[in-house]
């Protein structure tokens, strides 16, 4: 029988982009809700729920996962370090992937990212540009924020590090900041690149995401994977055995 999948979220674009992708794949979506419907009863009737709503809600939805007792993928964005940890609580003793894109490609790139952060030194300026759509309601992206967290871990520094845009006499770079640029404009999908700049040289890594299908195929991806895990809290690094 086809996997089936509540759908919270289901009027906005990442939902429309599932609903869309679910027809090519072999998975129903078996309860497309949104903001007023009953949860409860849609998540009662499917094997595993994909959450693209608002991150207002998603107490609500991990406490009803909880409740159900059904695998979650979260894939919303905009939730502060304190409210994730939160959730991240409510959550326990259930299987979960948490990404902040559930692209193959931006998975690669954090995998990359990674790599080039443990063997390039503090002399290699990390900085991290994203561009998203002028309707996106939060900056950074999640991506980049998980970007972020990796060069943060590589380097052993704290959350401190960041420097959210530049603005007057700032004085000279230090070598221990991570600068994060947010782009909003147009009808960009998705635009992330993260550059380590030394004197004398620059790498850079980039991903550009030009249809939100790739997202939409990641999530039905993680679903399908999720179910029959043990409870813990995963990512796409472990959907796709980057590890």
């Amino acid at each position: 029988m086809p996997l089936q999948i509540a759908l919270i979220g289901a009027g906005g674009r990442m939902g429309r982009a599932i609903t869309a992708a679910a027809k090519e794949s072999d998975v129903i979506i078996a309860a497309s809700l949104a903001r007023g419907d009953d949860l409860a009863a849609g998540i009662r009737q499917s094997d595993v729920i994909i959450d693209f709503s608002s991150h207002t809600i998603s107490a609500e939805v991990v406490t009803l996962a909880s409740a159900l007792n059904k695998p979650l993928v979260m894939g919303t964005t905009g939730h502060g370090a304190d409210e994730k940890k939160h959730l991240l609580a409510l959550a326990a003793g259930l299987p979960v992937v948490w990404s902040g894109n559930y692209s193959v490609g931006v998975n690669l790139l954090f995998a990359l990212t990674r790599r080039a952060a443990s063997v390039l030194g503090s002399d290699y300026d990390a900085e991290v540009v994203e561009m998203h759509h002028r309707f996106k309601k939060d900056a950074p992206s999640g991506t980049a924020a998980r970007l972020l967290e990796i060069i943060l871990e590589e380097r052993a520094l704290t959350a401190e590090a960041l420097r959210h845009g530049r603005k007057g006499i700032t004085g000279e770079r230090t070598p221990t900041e991570v600068g994060i640029h947010a782009l909003r404009g147009g009808d960009v999908v998705g635009e992330h690149t993260v550059m380590f700049a030394a004197l004398g040289e620059r790498v850079e890594l980039t991903h550009k995401a030009s249809d939100r299908g790739i997202f939409a195929r990641g999530s039905l991806r993680a679903a399908q994977w999720l179910v029959g895990r043990e409870p813990g809290v995963y990512d796409m690094q472990d959907v796709l055995g980057l590890r």
